[in-house]
Parts: structure tokens; sequence; C-alpha cells
């Protein structure tokens, strides 16, 4: 259960909340166990008595039923032993069954077959026999049927068939009794269950056979309903389930034996229980009284004790503003509150002599400081003049190394010059000028050269999800430092690529550490790959895509066009050539870049990396290596 933040605060910092609360806890808990146990136990008293209402009904149902089918056995027997029957003559036999229909009552039809299947006599006449599915075959024994529906009678019947034989025992025929159910299930169906309780029949499938609604009979089935798994699960016997209807029940069901008909009795939970929600309504309601009780009279008891703390506290925070003037406390209490009060008044007067003595000392010391603090500025100038100097001496050592370079260069170049050539004296020191500068030129043009040389391209096939992984790896960081949110999108089963990783690797990196940077605070970056195409000199290519996106500051419309230029940056620190590598890696791939962009609004990049390569590309520029 989720508390309210504001009671766990009142808990929290209120201890009249606290002692009320121990003091319920205390009077409450014996009182809520006992509670407890009571209706527990009553529970369960009201439970067994419910249950063994229940079994002794359905015992009491299921030997009626059985006593009853075990006489209209005992009826076709006789008829089948009687020589009427045996003589298989149909006026004989028609006065006979006539008289047995008329004093029985039950049977709504008695027919009687021959060995050869034919009808000999029918009290209801020829027509009225069911089709075979519907009737037990002709046998040596006593045969049930299942129970079906009788239109003309409007009623459920079933049919009992007994052998007729002849002297030695020959099976010369049968006699079928179809057995009317009105009378022996309005005895089975009516049950002293209150108003809620029930008996009804049903097959093994599940099937109503007899219910005291008569629409459900032989056309709804519960096999599906707890009322029916309960029939076959021993264990789970004693327990509250769903019937067919969803309503909570208590139940038991007995098999009739000789039968595939179980009789089930049930009674609503509700009305089962009814006298055991009264029993809690009467808890819940002097319990409530209780807290209520109990809250009324803890609040009194703890207000005494709350209220002189609170005014304590109260003169604790004024003492804690050095307002020693104000902390005024006067009770006349001789408890413990009256000695708390009394050591809290000798303690604000020692507190104010020391704050009077430590206000002379700081006096003292601030003068101290004063001094302290001129001495540690004149050390901060000498430390950092220092560390110009220290500066200036790099500086130097550095230009006198890229001074030296040259001058050695121009050295021996003269030495080889003047060894092969003759120069005129009057051109001879312009000439010496002329070459010392083209050497320096050219060795600033090697250094950003050696740069920016192209490494060589090493091909292998690369897969895009490693890829990107393996980037993400190193821009992680600063991600989580800018506390820019990542979306990666990668399409399913996207085919690998022909190119360098490691370049491809470098280039990727490049564009996310732009795109970070236009993000300082906060942004949104997304990463996708995709199979897409792009022309190139004419031709359509399949390739894969790569899109960056940020939501950075943008590039505006007159700088995309230069951004790919070396050396032109917009940053305070950059060096330009960022975006002309990653234009010459792609381009080298055989691809191509695209960005777009909206100020305030995010810069796009794409990035199209063929699938395959021309073979002779592969020739020149790497190793066609899988890994």
């Amino acid at each position: 259960m989720v508390v309210p933040f504001f009671i766990k605060r009142w808990f929290a910092f209120n201890l009249q909340a606290k002692v009320m609360l121990i003091f319920i806890l205390l009077a409450l808990g014996p009182f809520a166990a006992i509670g407890a146990f009571s209706i527990k136990s009553t529970e369960q008293l009201i439970f067994n008595m419910v249950m063994r209402q229940l079994e002794n009904v359905a015992a009491d149902k299921a030997a009626i039923l059985e006593r009853w089918l075990d006489e209209r056995k005992a009826d076709l027997m006789v008829m089948a032993g009687t020589s009427i029957l045996k003589s298989l003559d149909p006026s004989l036999i028609a006065q006979y069954l006539s008289l047995v229909q008329k004093s029985y009552l039950v049977y709504k039809d008695i027919i009687v077959i021959s060995a050869n299947g034919n009808i000999v006599y029918s009290t209801g006449g020829k027509d009225s026999f069911p089709e075979k599915n519907y009737i037990p075959a002709i046998s040596q024994d006593l045969q049930l049927s299942n129970i079906t529906y009788l239109p003309k009678e409007k009623e459920s019947a079933f049919y009992i068939s007994a052998p007729i034989s002849d002297d030695t025992g020959k099976p010369i025929g049968a006699v079928y009794g179809a057995v009317g159910t009105n009378k022996i299930l309005f005895h089975i169906l009516n049950v002293s269950l209150g108003k809620t309780g029930e008996c009804y029949l049903v097959d093994k499938e599940g099937m109503f056979l007899a219910h005291k609604e008569p629409g459900r009979i032989l056309k709804e089935n519960i096999s599906q309903s707890d009322s029916f798994r309960n029939i076959f699960d021993a264990k789970d016997r004693n327990k509250i389930y769903l019937d067919y209807r969803g309503i909570e029940v208590l139940g038991t069901s007995q098999k009739i034996v000789g039968t595939d008909w179980f009789l089930v009795v049930e009674q609503d939970r509700d009305e089962a229980f009814q006298s055991l929600d009264a029993l809690k309504s009467n808890i819940y309601f002097i319990v409530l009284l209780f807290i209520i009780s109990a809250f009324a009279l803890t609040w009194i008891i703890s207000y005494h004790i709350v209220k002189p703390i609170r005014a304590l506290g109260r003169s604790a925070d004024i003492l804690a503003d050095s307002e020693f003037d104000r902390v005024i406390l006067k009770t006349d209490r001789q408890d413990e509150i009256g000695m708390l009060y009394r050591a809290f008044e000798n303690m604000s007067f020692r507190l104010k002599e020391r704050q009077d003595h430590l206000e002379q000392e700081v006096g003292l010391k601030e003068a101290e400081l004063k001094e302290t603090d001129i001495i540690l500025k004149q050390t901060k100038l000498l430390a950092e003049r220092s560390e110009k100097f220290a500066a200036i001496g790099r500086l130097g050592a550095a230009v006198a190394h890229e001074i030296r370079t040259p001058l050695t260069s121009l050295k021996l170049f003269l030495e080889s010059v003047q060894a092969e050539i003759e120069i005129s004296p009057e051109y001879q020191e312009d000439y010496r000028i002329a070459m010392g500068q083209i050497k320096r030129i050219e060795g600033t043009i090697n250094r950003f050269l050696d740069f920016s040389k192209p490494q060589e391209l090493n091909f292998s096939k690369i897969d895009i999800s490693q890829l990107f992984e393996d980037v993400l790896l190193v821009v992680k960081p600063m991600i989580n430092k800018n506390e820019c949110t990542l979306d990666v999108d990668i399409e399913h089963d996207l085919p690998k690529v022909n190119g360098d990783k490691k370049l491809l690797g470098e280039a990727l990196i490049n564009l996310l550490v732009n795109s970070l940077e236009a993000m300082p605070n906060h942004g949104s970056l997304t990463i996708s790959a995709a199979r897409d195409n792009f022309k190139s000199d004419g031709l359509i290519l399949a390739c894969v895509r790569i899109d960056i996106r940020d939501t950075g500051q943008g590039i505006s419309e007159d700088q995309i066009a230069s951004i790919f230029d070396p050396f032109f940056t917009t940053k305070q620190c950059g060096t330009g050539l960022g975006l002309p590598l990653v234009l010459n890696t792609i381009k080298r791939h055989g691809g191509d870049v695209r960005v777009k962009s909206r100020i305030n609004k995010g810069t796009e990049f794409s990035l199209f990396i063929p699938l395959e390569f021309i073979e002779s590309l592969f020739e020149e520029n790497g190793k066609d290596i899988t890994y």
C-alpha cells in the first residue's frame, strides 16, 4: 500500500503522532488478533457445517435416486420373466403392459422387440419407438440408456432394457421401458438449502440431465466450469469455487451407482456465510469505535507532553540565532519536563558567556588574518610570475627548434650548390635568401601534408552494428557529460559493407563529436542505418545509408557551402580538418556525404557507403579481408 507523502512526513516529525500510534498499536494489537482468530474460526466452522449439510443432502438424494432406479430395473426384469412376454403374442402382451403402465404411472412407453429387431408391441404405438442410437441394443444383460427428451410427453426420460429368454435361457427378444423422470426429479431437485441451494444432475460430459430450470436440460454444458471440475477433483473438494453461473458457491457431488450420472448439490457462498459477514461488520464497527476513542485519549495525553517540548524547540531556534535575550522559559513543573526546562535555561546562560568570550577572540584573530592575507597575495604574485617565465622558456625552446631545422637544411643545400654551380657574386645573397625561405615554406607544407596524408585503405567486410558499438564506446562519456539522449536505429539484417573499418570509425567519431559540441547542454542525438540507393556518375548503386541527426545550433546556409573546405571552422579551438577528412574518407570508398541543417533546429549528416566496390579498386587500395 502506498502511504501519502504528507502522512509519512507527519509521522516522521511529529512526536504526538508517534505516541498516539504506539498507544493504538499496543492496545489494538491484541484485540485485532482475537478478532481475526474469531473470524477465521467462525468461517471454518460455518464452512464445515455447510459442507456436511450439502454432503448429507447429496447422499440422501443419491440414495433415493439409486433406489428408484433399482426398482425400475426390477420392474423390467419381472416383466421380461413373465410367460406373457415370452409368448411374444401381441394380444396377450397388450393387456398386460397396459395394466403395468396404469399401475406404475412412470412408464411413458413399454416396447417388446423380437430377436430379429421387429416390434412385437408398443404401448405408445409403433411410431413411438425412438431411433436406435437413443436406446440400448438387445443384450443378455440389463441395459440403461442416456436421458433423452420426449416431445409428446414434454418430459425427460430414459430407457431400460431387459432380455426376454425362453426356458432354455436363449434370448428371444427384449422389453424396453421409457421411464419418465418428472415425479422422481421433483423429489430430487427440491432441496431445503435456503434461497440459493440447488440440486441438479449432469452426465460425465457435463450436460444437464435434470435442473430446476427446464430450459437448461440437454442444452447447456458445464464442462468448463469449476462445478464440473469439482466432481472429479477429490483433493480440492473442500473449497469455494465458481459455479456454471460464475457465482461463488460451496458444493459437493455424488455419483449415481450403475450410471454415468452425477448428482451435484450447491449453495451460494454469500448466503452460507451471511452470519459470518454480520459478525465481521460488528467487529469492524467495534474496531473503528476503539480507534476513535484511542485517538481522542492519546491526543489528550500526548498534548500534555508535546506542548512544552514544542515551546522548548522554538526557544532552541531562537538560541541558534544568538538572540539570548529573547530566550525566556518559565515553568513550575517538577517532573522530567521541568528538569529539562531548567537544564535548557542553564545551557542558554553558559552559551551567552561563551559567545561574549569568542567575540573578543575573533577581534584579535581578524587582525592576524589581515596580515596573513597580505603575505599570501605577495606569494601568489611571485608564483604567477614564475609560471610566466617557465612558459616563455618552453616557447623559446620550441621556436628555436623550428628555426634550427630550416637553417640546417639551408646550410646543406648551399654547400651542394657551391660545389656544383657557379653563381655570380651579385646574386649570391638573393639566392641564399630565396632558397632559405623556400625550404622553410616547404617544411611547413610537408608537416601539413604528413598530417593530412591519406592512409592506405584496408578493405574488409564491416558489420555496421558492430561499428556503431565501437564508435559509441568512444563517444559515450561525452554523451553522458552533455546529458544528451541517444537513439540508435539499425535496420534488421543489414548487409555488411566493404570498407576500411578504422577510417570509417574515425569519420563517424568526427561527426558525433561535432554534434555533441553543438549541444553542450542537453539535446537529442540519433544514429540510424538502413538500406538505400544513391546516384554516382550516372549509376544507381545499392548502399548503406548512415544518418547522424542532432538538435543543436544548426549551420547557416551561407556556411554549409564551406564546411568541407580545409581549415574552415566556426569553433574557437577548431582546426577545420574534421569534416574534410570525413568527406575524403567516404569519397575514397566510392560514397557520398550530404548535409541538411536549420538554425536552432539541428543538423543531419547522411553517409552513403556502397555495398560493393570495383574489383580493381580492391587491388589498388587494400586487401579484401572478411572478419
